[in-house]
């Protein structure tokens, strides 16, 4: 019984060894069909080779094939199969998901062959296989059909970016007998254009260049290049390709604006560009195409960009030596109107929308409107404005220590005095400031088409002194350019703070959400003390400026010595001025009296 019974447990494992090695090599030619779709399909070239009689050439194909798409999904899927003991014919549906919208669909068809060392089938490879029009020796290649740019407009339609021809100066050093002395020759030529294109860098950037690789050594406009033409245009190992670039009107226009809104429309055109599938020889040429799509029209780009204003900010800033800066927003809708920097802010980078600097004095619109939310005072409220007073164990004093005795809270802030407004804020809770900075866009963070902003910031603080070094605008306070901007923007709306916008058509998002408005009645009042503040107090240098409200801030900075601030609005335009180491706010005042008289002019 015992050996009949072990038999038995033999034929039993040797019958299921038998039927296993049946399903790996006796399957049939829908199965081996389907195996090998399904490795391609799942970018399993060696595994997609195996199934095939020429594992080396089909492996070498499907790979270059998966790595020149790239492609997000495939599915392939046998459609029909018709099969004798000698061969099979296979037809498949090829679905290639290539992303961004992009589906490459065709029909296709192999043959496959008794395998010759099992009962299992194998592809009969050719470059057809993956796609009936491959032929020998070819590979397959996807390249972008570019979309054409359309213009990027201001918020009249006037053009701000446009397509124009661009040259490349391009030097190759082996082809140059005296690096040094072209480099100069190249220098003097082109620095007029930008002042860090010099010898050095010039042959810093040339020998930093692979071998047989020119290196640029500038990007020209146009009439640009056609001015240096002659004294460059025959220099050994120089050339000058040509491209087309969305420009501004001329090299310094909208510096701070401009790069960000050419971003929006390279993403745009990436998405809108179109597509070629094709077939190339190994040199590269083209041979066939398989499938393509064209582009997709591009919409003109407007943005809120008001000409008049970009331009007057521009002058008024360009007048000054220090880092100056404008920005101008509109708030009733809070459209960025202009940017503008001077070429000594430009050097240090985006400070009007980036930079971070106490605003001094101006950041008593914020102080304001927190005491008489908290119900501290009112706009009549009898307040002691000394010369200096002591907050804790830190002195306070006022701007050369003037001294108003008891006046009401409206003209102590016409005045710009920090004595009322460190004892103010020392009375405050603990983040009533950074609320009241919320409310007017401060420490807000703002996803914005076409451009990085920062706002600043106003961190709740437990300590009374430093709540009363921030009730004047120092402490750690911080704020942008921008952000002061919104600040204005937001009492001149009546306490709603507008959501800043640059491009038409794309919503800005922010992080935090929509913030709770600053009470009608609060923002009046404070709007009032902004108008006396031009008529009466820190910033009357402007009282001629028509109905213009705001106010100044000078503000310690470190080694960079006192800046000088002017927040403010009139009509639909709210703006901040910085001037960064001004000593003092005049300056300030000075650019901003220039900047609305030019917009009077327009």
């Amino acid at each position: 019984m015992y050996r009949l019974r072990a038999v038995a447990v033999v034929l039993a494992a040797l019958m299921a060894v038998l039927l296993a090695g049946c399903g790996l090599f006796g399957s049939g030619p829908r199965d081996a069909a389907a195996a090998f779709l399904d490795a391609v399909s799942r970018g399993d070239a060696v595994g997609a080779g195996r199934l095939t009689d020429d594992p080396v050439a089909a492996t070498e194909l499907i790979r270059q094939v998966r790595d020149e798409l790239k492609p997000q999904h495939v599915q392939l899927t046998v459609d029909e199969i018709h099969s004798d003991d000698r061969i099979a014919s296979v037809s498949f549906a090829a679905v290639w998901d290539l992303g961004r919208g992009r589906q490459w669909r065709y029909p296709g068809a192999f043959e496959l062959v008794p395998a010759t060392n099992s009962d299992g089938w194998l592809v009969r490879w050719s470059p057809a296989v993956l796609h009936p029009r491959l032929g020998a020796h070819q590979l397959v290649t996807l390249r972008a059909v570019p979309a054409q740019p359309a213009p990027v407009v201001d918020r009249a339609g006037t053009p701000l970016l446009t397509s124009q021809t661009v040259v490349t100066v391009a030097l190759d050093r082996s082809s140059i007998p005296d690096l040094a002395g072209e480099a100069a020759q190249l220098a003097t030529a082109l620095g007029g254009f930008d002042p860090q294109i010099t010898q050095q860098t010039i042959i810093a950037e040339a020998n930093a260049a692979p071998a047989g690789q020119p290196s640029a050594v500038a990007v020209l406009r146009e009439p640009d290049y056609e001015a240096v033409r002659d004294q460059i245009g025959k220099l050994p190992g120089v050339s000058f390709p040509t491209q087309q670039r969305l420009l501004g009107p001329d090299r310094d226009f909208a510096s701070q604006l401009l790069p960000g809104l050419r971003k929006v429309v390279e993403q745009q055109l990436e998405n809108a560009a179109g597509w070629r599938i094709m077939t190339v020889n190994t040199m590269g040429q083209q041979i066939d195409t398989l499938a393509v799509e064209p582009p997709r029209p591009m919409p003109t780009l407007t943005t809120t960009v008001d000409r008049a204003v970009q331009v007057a900010a521009e002058h008024a800033v360009d007048a000054v030596t220090n880092p100056a800066m404008i920005v101008a927003v509109q708030p009733s809708t809070g459209e960025i109107l202009g940017v503008a920097q001077n070429s000594a802010a430009d050097a240090q980078g985006a400070l009007s929308l980036t930079g971070r600097f106490p605003p001094g004095s101006t950041f008593k619109i914020v102080t304001a409107s927190a005491a008489l939310q908290s119900k501290q005072v009112t706009p009549n409220s009898p307040v002691a404005c000394p010369a200096t007073t002591i907050v804790g164990e830190r002195v306070v004093p006022n701007d050369h220590l003037f001294d108003l005795g008891t006046v009401p809270l409206h003209t102590a802030f016409a005045n710009s005095c920090n004595t009322t407004f460190a004892q103010l804020a020392a009375r405050l809770g603990t983040g009533a400031l950074t609320d009241a900075a919320h409310q007017m866009g401060i420490g807000m963070n703002y996803d914005i088409a076409g451009a990085t902003t920062v706002t600043g910031q106003v961190p709740p603080s437990e300590s009374m002194v430093r709540r009363a070094e921030n009730g004047f605008g120092q402490g750690r306070v911080l704020a942008s350019p921008f952000g002061m901007a919104l600040v204005a923007a937001t009492i001149d709306a009546g306490g709603r703070l507008p959501t800043p916008i640059l491009v038409r058509g794309i919503p800005t998002k922010t992080a935090l959400g929509p913030v709770p408005s600053v009470p009608r009645d609060v923002a009046d009042a404070v709007r009032a003390m902004t108008r006396e503040a031009v008529t009466a107090g820190s910033a009357k240098l402007l009282a001629d400026e028509g109905q213009l409200f705001g106010t100044t801030g000078t503000a310690d900075n470190g080694p960079t010595g006192a800046d000088g601030w002017f927040v403010g609005f009139r009509g639909d335009v709210a703006f901040a001025t910085l001037v960064v180491g001004a000593g003092s706010s005049a300056p300030a005042l000075d650019v901003s009296g220039r900047f609305l008289s030019a917009l009077d002019g327009q």
